[in-house]
Parts: structure tokens; sequence; C-alpha cells
């Protein structure tokens, strides 16, 4: 999130929300998109896809289990070669390290689909679900509860741009990563408050938008069992609602495990914007990949 300044995220916010009622159509034909996962995908995969299709672009799905990579072939010399074939490429991956080693042997523009340490493209989706709703960005508060995780970081960045609060309660030992918050409040400009604590009524009093994850992501599925005493009172249900604004929303990037980290009441409830939200990663991502591709 941080490569975007703030009139771009305010570009690619508009450019979307333009895409979604139908008011532009812009069309990118002969353009390749390239998807390289190396994580499971349902919304990223199939919303990158879907835009591009819409675009009158084309997709290919470069796992794995189809490329040499999955016989241990360099990242490098996959990019090199990517590079010559491809208009831009997302990855989802692991190490953000993988992908920065990506980016640097490739001249194309490569959109991080999800790493360990952020995504991006989900947080654009945030923010335009938010804005949607309330009619502005400007002086909101939002709260994340649960796991300072790679959706924690890039929602702070995004919230720092956007000049939205942005509160992340955690259990002890669960923060963001610390770099993360200084980068969150260097963006900020003092335009927004960045608060991470261990309190998530304090996280949650009068804020216009409830936001949760699952307590463990991808590669610590080991931990989920343990992790349910800890955290368990940043679960989003009936009583944290109480404490919000009478008006706010309900946001889970999703996966959801129901009953965990959100109440089967609160996801399905009238404040729940979540299957909003998960449509919007579609129109997000369109209007990056147009902005991207020079045709908007």
């Amino acid at each position: 999130m941080a490569d975007l300044t703030r009139t771009e995220l305010h570009h690619l916010l508009e450019l979307a929300a333009q895409l979604k009622a139908g008011l532009q159509q812009p069309q990118c034909p002969n353009k390749v998109l390239g998807l390289v996962f190396s994580k499971a995908s349902t919304r990223t995969r199939v919303s990158f896809s879907v835009a591009m299709y819409q675009l009158g672009g084309q997709v290919l799905d470069l796992n794995a289990g189809v490329t040499q990579v999955g016989r241990g072939e360099p990242t490098a010399d996959t990019a090199r070669v990517l590079d010559r074939y491809l208009d831009v490429v997302a990855i989802r991956t692991f190490e953000q390290s993988e992908i920065e080693e990506f980016a640097h042997n490739a001249s194309m523009p490569v959109i991080n689909a999800l790493t360990d340490l952020e995504h991006p493209c989900q947080s654009l989706a945030d923010l335009l679900t938010v804005q949607a709703d309330c009619g502005t960005l400007e002086s909101l508060t939002m709260s994340y509860l649960g796991d300072g995780n790679n959706v924690a970081h890039s929602l702070m960045l995004g919230c720092a741009l956007a000049s939205v609060n942005i509160r992340v309660a955690t259990p002890e030992g669960y923060a963001p990563n610390p770099d993360m918050v200084d980068k969150a409040i260097a963006l900020s400009e003092g335009r927004s408050d960045i608060i991470i604590t261990t309190d998530p009524k304090v996280a949650v009093q009068d804020s216009h938008a409830l936001y949760t994850d699952v307590w463990a992501s991808m590669g610590e599925e080991s931990e989920a069992a343990s992790r349910i005493p800890q955290f368990q009172p940043y679960q989003i249900n009936e009583s944290m609602l109480q404490l919000a604004h009478r008006e706010a929303i309900v946001l889970h990037c999703l996966p959801a495990h129901r009953g965990e980290e959100i109440t089967h009441a609160a996801m399905e409830g009238p404040q729940s914007r979540i299957w909003d939200q998960a449509e919007n990663r579609l129109h997000a991502q369109k209007a990056l990949l147009v902005s991207i591709l020079g045709t908007a």
C-alpha cells in the first residue's frame, strides 16, 4: 500500500466506484495477466480473472504445479522469462522477499496479491466498501480485532493514506509488525490516528467499521486451536457492536470461521457488508489493472 500516494489511492477508489456503477467501460484488449499463486485462493484468483476478462484481456494461471517453479526454477529466472511474455503479473506467496526479488528481475508491473507481510488488494476493497457505505472516508474510524497479520498491516497503511483513523486490537504478543506501524504513522502525516492496543472494547468504542480476519493465517493452521482462548475476547459479536457507532458496519476479508472470530449473527446481520466487500475485490482490482495498463 505504501507504494501508492494519497492522490493515487483516491483515484483508484473513485475509478473503482465508477466501474462498479457502469459509468466507465475501459478496455485492455490483447493484454495478458499472469497469476503466480503459491497459496490457495478463491476471491483473489476469481476476482482478478474476471476483472481481466471483463477488460477484454486474458489470464494465465501459472501455479507451481503447471510451471517449472514447482521443480525448483529460481524466482529470478522465472521473472526474467515471464517478463518477455506478460503485460502484468499478480503474485500470491509467503515471503515478501520473494515478490520483491521477482519485481527486481522484471520490468513489467508486479502486483502483490498477498504475502505474509501485506495484502494490499484487500485493503483497496475494504476502503471502497467503507466509502460506499459512509459516503466518505475523511475522519472515519475503523477497528480491526484479532491477529496483527498481513491484512492488518495493509489496512493500517491504507487508512493512513485515506485519512481514516485506525485502531488495531490484538492479544499480547500478536501486535502488528512495529515497522509497519511506524510506516503507517509516517504515511498519515498527522491526518489520522493510529492506535495499537490490547483492549478490544477501547478499539471499537464509537467506531464506524468493525473488521476481523481468521485468528490463524495460512501456514499457521497448527496454532489455530491453541489461539482460541487468547483471541476469544476479540470476537466481533453483538456486545462489540453495541459499543460501536450506532450505524457501524461489519467487515471480514473471508474465509470466516463462524463462531470464532465472528458470530453468525454479526456476519449475517443488517450491519454486515461482508458480501459487498467481497464483490468490491473485483471492482478495486479492475481499477488497479486499468491504471497499471495505462487505459485510465
